[in-house]
């Protein structure tokens, strides 16, 4: 299904009973709403969960920005060091408001919202500007994106966004995935090969949108303001983050709690940077307690 707003349409499906608490899940940076774990859906509609995902813009099947200009990221760092602002392409506000138009086509007033990484920062954004629209907040693996918090190694970075050797095409696009996702996935919680595979092919036959990719990353660099707005967030908030996040590591989530006044801190030994199914086990019955302990009232379903 598509939604039509701010001049562009966002991609969304939705599962579950109509008359159950929704539960909007946002996927993180260049990951389609396909990205969910199908047993992470499963679960949360077993236990009688209405639950929405979505494909962020300039991802999967919403629209795609391509006549933005792509910004230079390397310089927006250069110019963030030096106190200085870019434009960009769009916000993470403006992405929040692409879910609440989500929302708004499924005529859902109010939702617990779940985001993983860039989702857990538009999250945070749509707690903060429309709280009359969040039940509930879950932020994994996310950040509050202050100033000062620990970056991942530079070599991680430039193995994950600079353009390998090789030929292109789709086994290229394929094995290149692949090998990025193996630098942020922890052993502990690693799927079979093929099951990974599977999924990378998948993903790439619906979507491949790398120019997307650094459009949202420009959108994450952009947003310099959230850290000092999370201290308005009054939704109950659950803040999860893994001992051995590489990419977004353990100290942006512990600050995420600390500015989020009454938030729930959960650590997770050995998770890394990546949603596995593996991981999901480990994960649900925590988020399924902290979701049970905040339920709408009959009548605001």
């Amino acid at each position: 299904m598509k939604v039509h707003a701010h001049g562009i349409e966002i991609e969304f499906a939705e599962y579950g009973h109509p008359e159950h608490e929704p539960l909007l899940l946002i996927m993180g940076l260049g990951l389609q709403m396909i990205s969910w774990p199908p047993l992470f859906i499963e679960l949360l509609l077993k236990a009688n969960y209405r639950v929405i995902v979505m494909d962020n813009r300039d991802c999967g099947l919403s629209s795609e920005l391509k006549d933005a200009e792509t910004p230079n990221l390397l310089w927006m760092g250069l110019k963030d060091k030096l106190g200085l602002s870019t434009q960009v392409p769009y916000t993470l506000t403006d992405m929040a408001k692409d879910s609440l138009a989500v929302l708004d086509a499924l005529k859902i007033k109010r939702a617990h919202v779940l985001g993983l990484s860039m989702g857990g920062m538009i999250a945070q954004r749509l707690a903060i500007h429309f709280p009359e629209r969040v039940q509930s907040l879950i932020s994994i693996m996310s950040s509050s994106g202050a100033s000062g918090l620990p970056k991942p190694d530079a070599m991680l970075l430039q193995n994950l966004y600079m353009p390998k050797m090789g030929g292109q095409g789709f086994e290229s696009w394929v094995n290149m995935a692949l090998e990025s996702l193996q630098l942020i996935t922890s052993p502990a919680f690693q799927d079979d090969v093929s099951e990974v595979r599977a999924r990378v092919e998948l993903a790439i036959q619906r979507s491949y949108r790398p120019m997307g990719i650094l459009r949202q990353t420009a959108a994450v660099m952009a947003d310099s303001s959230r850290a000092d707005l999370l201290h308005m967030v009054k939704a109950p908030t659950l803040v999860v983050h893994g001992t051995q996040d590489p990419l977004v590591p353990i100290d942006c989530g512990r600050d995420t709690h600390q500015r989020i006044l009454g938030s729930v801190w959960l650590e997770i030994p050995d998770m890394a940077h990546d949603l596995s199914t593996k991981l999901t086990p480990v994960l649900m019955p925590h988020l399924l307690s902290f979701l049970k302990s905040h339920p709408f009232h009959p009548q605001a379903l």
